[in-house]
């Protein structure tokens, strides 16, 4: 439960572009899952609520959300098992995990399965709003990023450099030889940075439906792009293992030379 000194108070606010947003809310715990519902519609938003995991999974996988609230720990199936579901879909919803485990495996493991976000609870309820609200702003400027790369001849990221025009790949002005399939599966991971893909997505997209192979198959690559692009292969800075999903680009802010 949360302490009463860090519940008082509703954050007022809310902008007209907040009140297109639609939140689902997964947590078994009635008053925390009213509150979080209060101050998400004081910004404007729309809320669907579920109280354990079966129920969150079936509204999580059939609805579109702009935000998903997934506490850790639910009845029936719990929240990772959401998590991982969720990020093994096409189009990419936001997630913010609420637990009252706050180990830190538990908090390195919601995120490595895709969390954009992690509370503890009890948890003060203004840092909840400013951590809605950050998620909203980043998913905002990564629909423009991925808008403008989608049409950019010239893809920068970090030290990486994508000519797209020619299909010339150079890293801290080094030119980069890659196969056709490598160059295909950097373009696809640079152009959408920050978005998860699983191993079947990847399959589809660069080998194409049709393509009889197996999920080794994107394995194979992943570890000879990285061998080109990672200064150490170990702890990869571009392409990132989203453990039990698949891969992602690392996002902006992730890369030297972010502010």
């Amino acid at each position: 439960m949360f302490s009463p000194g860090v519940l008082t108070g509703r954050i007022q606010g809310g902008s007209v572009a907040d009140l297109q947003r639609r939140v689902l809310i997964v947590e078994d715990d009635r008053d925390i899952a009213q509150l979080v519902e209060l101050h998400l519609k004081d910004l404007g938003c729309r809320c669907d609520l579920a109280r354990d995991g079966h129920a969150g999974m079936a509204k999580s996988t059939s609805n579109a959300y702009d935000l998903i609230i997934l506490d850790l720990m639910l009845p029936g199936i719990d929240g990772t098992e959401i998590c991982r579901e969720v990020r093994a879909a096409k189009n990419y919803t936001p997630i913010m995990m609420l637990t009252a485990r706050s180990e830190e495996l538990d908090r390195v493991l919601g995120l490595e399965l895709g969390a954009d976000d992690y509370l503890s609870k009890p948890f003060s309820i203004r840092e909840f709003i400013a951590r809605v609200k950050a998620i909203f702003r980043r998913v905002e400027a990564l629909k423009e990023e991925q808008v403008d790369a989608a049409d950019a001849k010239i893809l920068t990221r970090g030290a990486l450099r994508i000519d797209r025009e020619n299909r010339k790949v150079t890293l801290g002005g080094r030119k980069i030889d890659l196969t056709p399939k490598e160059y295909d599966l950097l373009v696809l991971f640079a152009a959408h940075p920050g978005r998860t893909y699983t191993r079947e997505q990847l399959l589809n997209s660069v080998w194409g439906p049709q393509f009889e192979g197996y999920d080794h198959t994107v394995n194979s690559h992943i570890n000879r792009l990285r061998a080109k692009i990672e200064e150490d292969v170990t702890r990869p800075l571009y392409i990132r293992t989203a453990w039990g999903v698949g891969y992602r680009f690392a996002d902006g802010d992730e890369l030297p030379g972010a502010s």
